[in-house]
């Protein structure tokens, strides 16, 4: 029995998948099509635990909407050395004909919108595609991504001590991220939980790429809240037809049972408040982030 155990971990560990994925006739024919392959029409970029996975999965069952062969591909941040081929392997074919006219692709990563890279990319590589960009209230964003990293086993310290400890986590690799666009950095993908929250200054950088015609910024909990409507605007920002999913709703619930002290939440509360407001200057509109009931404990979003 543990023998079985010890095998079936194996077996579904990162590197072997890898190399069962690579070594498949699939992945050889995607690799040898690659160029008659298609480019995403609209990118999800973040933020992280704000509604993006609900958001991809409501509009993989529109019948107009293809997506590549996996959620989270990764190219334009970890991937980006591997080539424009190999990102195009995951998508369908391109349209032929009328077909042409009557689909969109798309695809979802989360990490895009924090990483320092990924705008200017994606703008060079595919500069007339949408861009949505989904916000949660940053200190609540910020307790899920550590929730999420307890679950994973990656996260050793309690919630106030990864707060604390995130500068000093971030700070060698952000700047060697800034000089070298190759690097990857484990840190600032994993432990970065107040600087994505600071979303004013990631807009920054994402309008200096892209005109307002291509971005479309949703706030979390109105999505959650009001999830037809909104799902609406992004099916008119994508230029699509009306067709609702067979069910709304939060498709893929994490949870958790800790809570966040009141004391955590009013110094994080103050730690945001200018970077809100500065977002909120740039968006022209202002969150209820402020007025929202605290989270202490349950369903958070994906």
């Amino acid at each position: 029995m543990a023998r079985n155990h010890r095998f079936t971990r194996l077996w579904q560990s990162p590197y072997v998948r890898h190399v069962r994925r690579v070594v498949s006739p699939g992945y050889a024919f995607r690799c040898l099509t690659a160029r008659h392959r298609r480019m995403p029409d609209f990118i999800i970029a973040g933020a992280q635990k704000s509604g993006t996975t609900s958001l991809y999965a409501y509009l993989i069952e529109h019948p107009q909407v293809q997506l590549p062969v996996r959620k989270e591909l990764r190219f334009f941040d970890n991937n980006f050395q591997a080539g424009e081929n190999w990102y195009r392997m995951h998508f369908p074919f391109k349209p032929m004909g009328k077909e042409a006219t009557k689909t969109l692709c798309g695809e979802s990563t989360a990490y895009y919108m924090c990483y320092p890279h990924a705008a200017k990319r994606i703008a060079e590589t595919i500069p007339s595609v949408k861009i949505i960009l989904l916000l949660r209230n940053p200190v609540d964003r910020a307790f899920s991504h550590y929730q999420l990293n307890l679950r994973r086993g990656i996260e050793p310290l309690s919630f106030d001590d990864a707060i604390a400890a995130e500068s000093m986590r971030l700070e060698q690799d952000r700047d060697r991220m800034l000089e070298d666009s190759s690097y990857c950095s484990f840190a600032h993908e994993k432990f970065s939980y107040l600087a994505r929250g600071r979303y004013a200054e990631q807009l920054v950088r994402w309008r200096s790429f892209f005109g307002n015609e291509q971005l479309l910024v949703i706030e979390s909990s109105e999505f959650f809240k009001d999830t037809e409507a909104v799902y609406s605007e992004v099916l008119k920002f994508l230029g699509l037809p009306e067709a609702a999913p067979a069910q709304f709703g939060n498709r893929f619930p994490g949870k958790y049972k800790i809570r966040m002290s009141d004391v955590t939440r009013e110094r994080l509360e103050d730690y945001f408040l200018p970077h809100n407001e500065q977002l909120y200057t740039m968006l022209g509109r202002r969150f209820r982030w402020d007025c929202e009931p605290q989270v202490r404990s349950g369903v958070v979003a994906a």
